[in-house]
């Protein structure tokens, strides 16, 4: 760390001027970067993939994407096959096609009269349409679902008024298709680390964190354009740049910064203390991003595109963080930072007496400290295990609260047909089987099972291939399950696909290597620390409490989201039931990362702490009081980004932030301001 310090004092202006070039490239590179992203979870290789591959390329729509869907609730004493029921069904199949073009479009009337499209007292029936995917960034069609809507307002069926609903049209309803960019929110969860950072230091050095994290992030959108050139990347790296990449560059910064003021304190200046500082708490700073590195980087364990996109990905953003605090900001410290460092209020030679108050609490009490953060702890990771994955998109009952969408939806459920219908099971055969296919699978009389239906309507037969839908009431496994084996059994040849079908695959793929992934990510972190503590002992302890963290994050928001204690009150949405199926691995990663920061400054610190000649407790004592605040500082700060984020009008976005920010509160208090003071002082000798 000191030739590197060393280096970049002596080539100032060369060092200053690359990242200027850089991070300007940086920020004309955010908006092509952005739309290179794939917003696709699909798993190749699986039947599903293969079956929605087959049928976006034949039919241009369906397959991972969902249908529109126009519901309809008959008068009393309506029959279905009356005459009138029948032509005005065919009639908004026609305004569905005027508007949509390019959409496979089916009802009661054009699937050869099947009840799979009707509920059982016969007064509520409905429409399919697929639209065509568009272009943009969340893989949805809400460009169709608004022009259905609109060209269907004064459309009926026998006299009463239709409801289009679908996950596309439900998301626009909730106003998530123009919700702000993840980049807008990062800007604003920017501009609360500033204020935090200004309590903090007390001086105009508040704004130094905030160089560092933009250098960073517009560098990094720089590096991830140029990698889309070559390989394809998932849409949740920019989450991670934003956000990550906003967390570690803080932190960094932060870490840097204080031990630089630190070293000052104690009479040291210019180059020296900016030299001191790096090969203190810059040597952190490595270990740590390499830290951050390997936790993203074990995502190319999971045998899914879209996460090992995300693991290569994202290693891009710990990597420039770490280049530009280790090169730019001691360069910014060595020149202005005394002149920034104004009005410093409080001396930093001494610890926050404060934090060493509480950490010689937590060490006098260590026991009765130990096991209130176990019995907190241990409760959320109880509740972790109660995690139920769901649908990618999320659940459709919780997508909106209100409007035409969220009542399509109500008249759905409460008619008995469910949420099913919003994403069929599709599935390719041959036009001669494809009768024999939808019988067999009606065949089968599941509880949670609609009906099949084959459509009548040209635009769902490709020469020799045909879709059969078909409708289930809540797309449980066992439902998909039945299905495929009834459609192979009745055509070796046919392939199950659609949304639900996808993500079972999905969900397959990430979740039974999900322990490959832990277990190599502790040896590999193990293996690191280990080298930085010179200490077996505490790096098994850093990569335990890191694990700890992540799981009583999933309890968090599990209780939060799926269970309901807390969305209802804080947000108006029940309780969803289940968490979508991607959100626990990108929490994983995102969480591991930052957290294992926090666990690097405070044990490094207290490691050597106690390396001068003082007693573990003092060492803990002293090594808290040094980092208590700024870790606290830090994950405010990210608290507050994420708090932001959950402002955004997308519910699986909502229930990342929690996720997220719950999981850093926890790592920040109960986890690195007991658990670790109590189970080091604990251990004591062994350290």
């Amino acid at each position: 760390m000191k030739k590197i310090a060393v280096w970049s004092l002596k080539h100032t202006w060369l060092v200053v001027a690359l990242w200027l070039i850089v991070t300007i490239v940086g920020v004309a590179s955010v908006g092509p970067a952005t739309r290179a992203l794939n917003p696709q979870f699909s798993s190749p290789g699986h039947e599903s993939y293969r079956a929605n591959q087959a049928i976006a390329k034949k039919f241009g729509n369906g397959g991972e994407g969902a249908p529109l869907v126009a519901v309809a609730a008959l008068p009393r004493g309506t029959t279905i096959d009356s005459p009138k029921v029948l032509s005005d069904l065919l009639n908004v199949e026609h305004h569905i096609k005027q508007v949509v073009p390019q959409a496979r479009v089916a009802s009661y009337a054009t699937s050869n009269r099947n009840h799979a499209f009707v509920s059982h007292d016969g007064l509520t029936t409905f429409i399919i349409a697929y639209p065509p995917p568009e272009a943009n960034p969340d893989g949805n069609s809400p460009l169709a679902a608004g022009a259905v809507t609109k060209a269907l307002k004064d459309v009926t069926v026998a006299g009463s008024a239709l409801s289009v609903t679908g996950i596309d049209a439900l998301t626009a309803s909730a106003g998530q298709t123009t919700g702000p960019s993840i980049l807008v929110e990062s800007i604003v969860g920017g501009v609360g680390a500033l204020v935090v950072l200004i309590f903090v230091f007390a001086s105009f050095l508040a704004v130094l964190p905030i160089i560092i994290a933009f250098v960073s992030i517009m560098t990094s959108f720089l590096v991830l354009w140029g990698l889309t050139q070559f390989v394809s990347i998932s849409w949740l790296v920019e989450i991670l740049i934003a956000f990550v990449g906003l967390g570690i560059a803080i932190d960094y910064s932060l870490l840097i910064v204080a031990r630089w003021r630190e070293e000052r304190a104690n009479g040291h200046t210019g180059d020296e203390a900016v030299i001191r500082a790096m090969q203190t708490a810059g040597h952190s700073v490595v270990f740590s991003g390499t830290a951050v590195a390997i936790g993203l980087l074990a995502l190319i364990a999971i045998p899914v595109p879209f996460l090992r996109s995300v693991g290569y990905g994202g290693m891009v953003i710990p990597a420039v963080t770490i280049a530009t605090t280790i090169t730019l900001l001691p360069i910014i410290l060595a020149k202005v930072g005394h002149l920034l460092d104004w009005p410093h209020i409080h001396s930093d030679k001494n610890a926050s007496h404060g934090w060493e108050r509480w950490a010689g609490f937590v060490v006098r009490f260590r026991w009765i400290a130990l096991l209130t953060a176990m019995i907190i702890l241990g409760f959320l990771a109880g509740a972790a295990t109660k995690l139920t994955l769901g649908p990618t998109n999320g659940d459709p009952t919780t997508l909106s609260q209100h409007g035409e969408a969220k009542n399509g939806l109500t008249i759905l459920k409460q008619a008995g047909i469910g949420s099913g219908v919003l994403t069929p099971i599709e599935i390719t055969t041959t036009t001669q089987n494809a009768a024999h296919v939808a019988r067999s699978i009606t065949a089968t009389d599941r509880s949670d099972l609609q009906g099949a239906i084959v459509a009548t309507n040209s635009n769902w037969q490709n020469g020799s291939t045909t879709v059969v839908d078909v409708f289930t009431h809540n797309n449980t496994s066992t439902s998909l399950s039945s299905v495929r084996a009834a459609a192979h059994t009745a055509d070796p040849h046919a392939l199950v696909g659609g949304l639900d079908a996808r993500n079972r695959d999905f969900i397959a793929d990430t979740y039974s290597n999900f322990p490959t992934v832990i277990i190599l990510l502790s040896i590999f972190t193990f293996i690191l620390l280990a080298r930085a503590f010179r200490s077996i002992l505490l790096s098994v302890l850093a990569v335990l409490f890191n694990i700890i963290s992540l799981f009583s994050a999933w309890g968090a928001m599990t209780l939060i989201w799926q269970m309901g204690y807390g969305s209802h009150a804080l947000w108006g949405i029940p309780a969803t039931g289940s968490i979508p199926s991607w959100l626990p691995a990108i929490i994983f990663a995102i969480l591991f990362g930052i957290s294992m920061d926090y666990g690097v400054f405070i044990i490094s610190r207290i490691h050597e702490e106690s390396l001068a000649n003082k007693s573990i407790d003092k060492a803990i004592v002293v090594g808290i009081g040094r980092t208590g605040r700024l870790v606290t500082s830090a994950a405010l700060i990210m608290f507050l980004a994420f708090l932001s984020m959950s402002t955004a009008p997308s519910v699986p976005v909502k229930i990342v932030a929690t996720g997220l920010g719950a999981g850093l509160i926890l790592d920040a208090t109960i986890i690195r301001a007991l658990l670790v003071p109590a189970t080091l002082s604990l251990l004591g000798k062994w350290i």
